[in-house]
């Protein structure tokens, strides 16, 4: 039987197709399996095989803490063929305790992870040698904690004894267990959230007041999620409006700036309302007022035949009478002279 014979018939095609199960392969083939040391699988050898890596567990509620260390097994040499064997239910719910998903479920997440090129199913709690023979096994890989189960103190001991154990890191933060402990922790969010979703409380094992009290609880949480909302709305409401009347006092201010300016320009000072103003009034005093006579009118040339006007000094003065009769007859005779002699 030659080299090959070992190998699967078709290859993985790790991204467009699930993982084969052991026990629809063809690797039950008799042929001659040659032991390697850890030292000569991380150099590639051999070349005609890849190395076949185990990895197991229970890989209930399948999380990245899995597929971490089933990628630290696939990756822990430069040629690797990676099989995960899976435990089922009663092998579980014996040594370890219930699991939320079947063992069907579990195996159908293993089938999908991309790390897997092979998926044992019912694959056993502790490791024999004819297991480890017949899926022609090179290394078993797993974290480095001892594994105390099914009454030994380390379940992987003989493994480690014969040099085929390579160990993983475990991640730490994420588990099965803790997972199933928010759960339980947060039990009434949970239960709520289910039943809101549409889950009866019979499905959720709620009793008919726990049901009751979950329902009105919801409907609380809906109103406070409505005041919430209304609360929200009316902050931007109140931002926006504080937005626009700071942009309106900021335009008020500006327009108001440049009316004072404005007025200021007009009826300031030095403004050209004053300057208009007073050209006006000059124009209206010079329209209403007459113009001025020349300071020194021309003297009339006077004729030589013509004396100058006589001087009334025969008016009657009322300060001082005549004295006498023949005082006033005196001046009345000197006015009529003075008349004969204009004539």
């Amino acid at each position: 039987m030659d080299k090959d014979s070992c190998a699967p018939k078709f290859s993985r095609k790790t991204l467009t197709a699930p993982a084969p199960f052991a026990d629809e392969s063809s690797c039950q083939c008799q042929a001659p399996h040659e032991k390697l040391t850890i030292a000569q699988a991380r150099l590639g050898t051999p070349v005609d095989r890849p190395v076949r890596v185990y990895a197991d567990g229970i890989f209930d509620l399948f999380h990245s803490g899995h597929a971490r260390a089933l990628m630290q097994a696939k990756t822990l040499f430069p040629n690797s063929y990676l099989l995960v064997g899976v435990c089922s239910d009663d092998l579980t719910h014996k040594f370890k305790g219930f699991t939320v998903m079947n063992e069907a479920e579990r195996y159908e997440a293993l089938r999908h992870c991309r790390y897997v090129d092979e998926v044992i199913r019912d694959a056993p709690w502790t490791l024999t040698p004819e297991f480890l023979e017949k899926h022609k096994i090179d290394f078993v890989a797993h974290d480095d904690i001892p594994y105390s189960s099914a009454g030994s103190d380390d379940v992987y001991k003989h493994i480690k004894e014969a040099g085929m154990f390579v160990p993983t890191q475990r991640t730490e933060g994420i588990s099965t267990s803790d997972i199933i402990t928010r759960i339980v922790r947060d039990y009434d969010v949970y239960a709520r959230r289910n039943l809101q979703r549409g889950y009866t409380a019979k499905e959720l094992n709620v009793s008919f007041i726990n049901e009751k009290k979950y329902r009105f609880q919801n409907q609380v949480d809906k109103m406070k999620e409505k005041v919430k909302n209304v609360e929200e709305r009316s902050k931007e409401f109140v931002n926006r409006v504080e937005e626009k009347s700071h942009d309106l006092i900021q335009k008020w201010e500006e327009k108001s700036r440049e009316f004072i300016g404005n007025f200021l320009e007009l009826f300031g000072p030095d403004g050209a309302w004053k300057q208009m103003f007073q050209e006006r009034s000059s124009r209206m005093l010079q329209a209403l007022s007459p113009k001025q006579s020349p300071v020194s009118s021309p003297t009339r040339s006077r004729s030589p035949s013509r004396s100058p006007s006589p001087t009334f000094s025969w008016l009657p003065n009322k300060t001082s009478p005549p004295s006498s009769p023949k005082a006033a007859s005196a001046s009345i005779s000197s006015m009529s002279e003075g008349d004969e002699d204009e004539k």
